[in-house]
């Protein structure tokens, strides 16, 4: 039997955290300073800093390997200079690192880059990969606007696909204040940053360039997969769209992977019919999002048990190259 792994847990890092307090999203970039949410409290922040923390409720929740993932929501790094962006990564990378060589068979560990400067970007790509021995690349959706189809960053998606690493998409909010009433640039705003992003690395050609490319969405990748109509109608509306792929935009759907942090076993349900349930890995947005992912997944309707097995572990043991126990 495969093992059941979560591809959406978080971490923090202490002094990253300190310095991004009141620029990320949480805040409105700064624009709201006072502002409190869920996502930040005392209880689940601590649970990002503490390994041990972590692993008991994984041992609760019957999950064997998290996938961990500093959570840019919290302690993104938009807001620094070149300098200061490429430091703050460094750092956190070798938190990251630090969890997994403490508890090598409990964690497989992320890293993120500074990608306003992509050269910085691809000398930390090659440290965390080669020194640090970390498997996956936690990107945001865009940096300073730009999506990453955005021809800027071929050259990073140009390394992954020669490294065979894996590339996790998590956006670190949305920019436009409107979503901040209501916490909706959680609710809404994140899987908005999930259609343009996806919208960004098909129309641009990336998986076009690259089809080996093993990149997964976090949150089921919102709302893309489910209203693909329009943007096909487009293949003969508006030819110009095609420049850069030769299938129509549903076609590459199952270029990407999906997690299934969607918290709706409807959607889930469709999402499978959509893309194949070997395109799905469990990932529950811990320490904020599903207290029972496996649960959530095994509630599907019409799901079978060999999907089931695939979902919570099969599929992600293939991407990350991890073996059953």
């Amino acid at each position: 039997m495969p093992q059941v792994i979560d591809f959406h847990a978080h971490v923090l890092e202490e002094e990253c955290l300190r310095q991004a307090q009141g620029k990320t999203v949480l805040s409105g970039y700064g624009a709201n300073p006072a502002s409190v949410t869920r996502a930040a409290n005392d209880v689940t922040r601590q649970k990002m800093l503490d390994p041990a923390l972590q692993i008991a409720d994984m041992a609760r929740m019957g999950v064997d390997r998290s996938v961990i993932s500093v959570s840019t929501v919290i302690q993104g790094t938009s807001w620094a200079d070149p300098q200061t962006d490429a430091a703050l990564n460094r750092r956190s990378n070798d938190r990251v690192a630090e969890w997994c060589t403490l508890h090598p068979d409990r964690f497989v560990g992320s890293f993120t880059l500074p990608l306003q400067d992509v050269d910085a970007s691809l000398k930390e790509t090659e440290r965390a990969v080669n020194q640090l021995g970390l498997r996956v690349a936690n990107l945001c959706a865009q940096y300073q606007g730009a999506y990453l189809g955005d021809a800027r960053y071929r050259p990073f998606w140009e390394a992954a696909n020669n490294l065979g690493i894996v590339v996790w998409i998590h956006p670190d909010g949305t920019r436009d204040l409107w979503f901040q009433k209501f916490g909706m640039w959680n609710s809404i705003g994140q899987s908005i940053e999930e259609v343009k992003v996806m919208a960004s690395i098909i129309y641009e050609g990336i998986v076009e360039t690259w089809p080996s490319l093993k990149i997964v969405m976090a949150h089921g990748g919102g709302y893309f997969p489910h209203y693909m109509g329009r943007m096909d109608r487009n293949v003969t509306n508006r030819p110009d769209s095609m420049q850069n792929i030769t299938r129509k935009p549903s076609d590459y759907l199952r270029a990407f992977y999906y997690d299934t942090c969607v918290y709706d076993p409807e959607v889930l349900a469709t999402l499978i019919r959509r893309v194949g349930a070997d395109r799905l890995v469990m990932g529950s947005d811990y320490p904020v999002g599903d207290n029972d992912p496996v649960a959530s997944v095994r509630a599907t309707p019409g799901i079978s048990a060999s999907e089931v097995a695939m979902m919570t572990g099969g599929t992600a043991e293939r991407l990350l190259g991890v073996a059953a126990r």
